[in-house]
């Protein structure tokens, strides 16, 4: 889901639940508002958590050097 839809979920929740005042048969529009609003906070931060660990992760090359025994092509050999 990421940053922005954290975000996008807080701001619906609390328009669901601060704003509007309607009333819809068998949904309280108040408490689906609360609930958006505690899963944008949770998916705000899942995502910065891993987000965090991504920048921490350190990446290595491995690079292998294979002597077959024969010298390059392009140098004399040496003696």
């Amino acid at each position: 889901m990421g940053i922005g839809g954290g975000i996008f979920l807080l701001v619906v929740g609390a328009i669901l639940a601060f704003a509007v005042r309607d009333s819809i048969d068998a949904v309280d529009l108040t408490t689906i508002g609360y609930i958006c609003m505690g899963a944008g906070a949770l998916a705000l931060i899942l995502s910065l958590v891993i987000n965090a660990q991504r920048r921490r992760t350190a990446h290595t090359a491995t690079v292998e050097h294979h002597e077959t025994g024969l010298p390059p092509q392009d140098q004399p050999p040496r003696y």
